[in-house]
């Protein structure tokens, strides 16, 4: 008699693990598979968001990964020529533009700025400890191959134009885009 009140249990077991089994095999099938790939969203335009971006991109491609480099909001201004000063159709896109500093070679420290001295004093430190400027580690990642992608909903609330960036970029995207760059990414950071 025990053998056949245990049957009914012991089916029910199995079919418990068998529908658990199925489960997993089906959310194995998606799964998504991560490159060996690094995607950085660079929002911060700050010498020092500009400066770990460009080195841990430039690093990434130059190890053999796949580097993506999302470039949005105040991030954006790494990427503009130098000589571009005022970019807009409107008073308030311009006023934007005016107080943010176009290309790397002018992003100011977010903190300690000490009336300039700041970023002088950083930039001299990294150039006695042989560290490239972030504009020549744009130039680099551009060489090695890292995919360096604007904004396309930031340059329209900013007012800028292709023309107004850097050569050699890719064509501006939007969010949905860089999510997808992200989800199959090994390593994705926000800068």
């Amino acid at each position: 008699m025990s053998t056949t009140e245990t049957a009914p249990s012991t089916e029910l077991q199995l079919a418990d693990l068998l529908r658990r089994v199925e489960a997993l095999e089906s959310a194995d099938g998606k799964r998504i598979e991560k490159k060996n790939k690094l995607t950085i969203i660079a929002w911060g335009g700050d010498l020092d968001r500009i400066w770990p971006t460009t080195i841990l991109a430039t690093t990434a491609a130059a190890s053999g990964m796949e580097s993506t480099v999302f470039f949005t909001f105040w991030g954006l201004f790494a990427i503009v020529k130098p000589d571009v000063r005022v970019t807009g159709s409107n008073w308030m896109q311009k006023m934007m533009s005016v107080m943010n500093p176009g290309s790397a070679q002018k992003a100011k420290l977010s903190r300690y700025q000490f009336a300039g001295a700041g970023p002088a004093m950083f930039k001299k430190l990294a150039n006695e400890h042989q560290v490239a400027k972030p504009e020549e580690l744009i130039e680099t990642a551009r060489e090695l191959g890292v995919r360096l992608i604007p904004c396309q909903m930031t340059m329209d609330l900013l007012g800028l134009e292709p023309g107004d960036l850097l050569d050699g970029l890719e064509e501006p995207i939007g969010a949905a885009t860089a999510i997808a760059e992200m989800r199959n990414a090994a390593v994705s950071l926000f800068i």
